[in-house]
This record gives C-alpha cells, structure tokens and sequence, in this order.
C-alpha cells in the first residue's frame, strides 16, 4: 500500500513537473532579445460568451498587462484582439474593460475586434505592429507560440522583432499544466520543428 502511495506520488509531481518544463519550454520559442523605444503587447482573446471577461480571459489580461516593460524610456501599447463569438461584445472589449476597471491599467490600449481565429488575430493586428520595434504576444504559452508562428509564416520581419511576454512563471496554474500542456501537444500538431525551437 505504501509503496502504491509512493508511485502515485511520484507521478503527480513527475506530471507537475513535466507541465512546468513544457509550458516554460514554449514560452521561450521563436523570440529574441531585440531592443528599441517603442513596444506592443498584443493579448489574445479566449472565447467568451458572457458579458464580462472570463477567467481565462482575465489571466490572458494580467499576463499582458504584467508584460508591459517598466522602462520609462519606452512607449508601450496593449493590443486586445478578439471578436465577439455571439450577440455579445467582442473579446477585444471585454478584456481592455478588465484591464482599465479591475487592474487600473491607464496606458495605450488599442482594439482589435473582429477576429474569431488565431490566424484571424494575426492576420488584424499586423497593421497595428508595424512600427514597433519590440513585439510581445501574450497567452498562454502554447496559443502564444502558434500566434508567433503564424506572424512569422504572415510576416516573418515583423517576427524578428518578437519577444518574450511575462506569460510563463513558475508555480502558477501549477496544478493545471499537465492539462494545458497536454492540451498545447495537440493544437500545436501543425508547427514544423523549426517552429518550435527555442531561440537562443
């Protein structure tokens, strides 16, 4: 008995772990370490039938509310994409409603609120990124890595100027992870292995 207490132990924290590496894994892939004054943060919606931000929608906002650089010298806007995925308001409305009511966030935020795929997402908000020079995609790690990929297949210049969101950190959603990365295995069947390096 105790020895089957052990092994189940032992796989549960060998899940938790593999979930931490494996989410952390993608966060770090097809971005770069680019400089420059001007940055976007784009947060992809989540969908949301309901008529305020849901939860996943909520955590996307406060990943990239938190992604936003804290250097003085550089002017950041927030791109909230999404459209509306029934009668209600768009995602893009939703989550930049959160971000100013809940979290108080005051800076430039910009929407995107016609997109009901992640290519769709890609593909409306390019307009919006071509003239900065850091470009930051925020999500959960998985649909953040397919959103880079898509730039990069979309416009791979404005991809050199991808980096890495504050979307990944340890411990959180720890007990989630293997479900997300599980998750992540399967949507990101379509990326190539050069898709899914880590950059360096």
């Amino acid at each position: 008995m105790r020895r089957r207490t052990g092994l189940a132990a032992a796989g549960v924290v060998a899940a938790l772990a593999w979930g931490e590496w494996l989410n952390r894994r993608w966060s770090r892939a097809l971005v770069g370490s680019v400089e420059g004054t001007t940055e976007a943060v784009v947060v992809l919606g989540y969908r949301n039938p309901q008529a305020s931000a849901n939860l996943v929608n909520r955590w996307r906002v406060r990943a990239g509310i938190r992604s936003v650089s804290r250097d003085s010298a550089r002017e950041t806007r927030v791109i909230f994409s999404g459209g509306s995925t029934g009668n209600g308001a768009a995602e893009a409305r939703m989550m930049a409603d959160y971000a100013k009511s809940v979290l108080k966030f005051d800076g430039t935020a910009v929407l995107e609120d016609r997109s009901t795929t992640t290519w769709e997402n890609i593909a409306n908000v390019i307009p919006l990124l071509e003239d900065a020079d850091r470009i930051k995609i925020a999500s959960q790690p998985a649909h953040a890595l397919k959103a880079r990929a898509y730039l990069r297949r979309q416009r791979p210049d404005l991809a050199e100027r991808l980096v890495r969101a504050d979307d990944y950190r340890l411990g959180e959603w720890v007990v989630v992870k293997p479900l997300l990365a599980l998750h992540g295995l399967r949507t990101l069947r379509g990326l190539s292995a050069d898709e899914r390096k880590i950059s360096r």
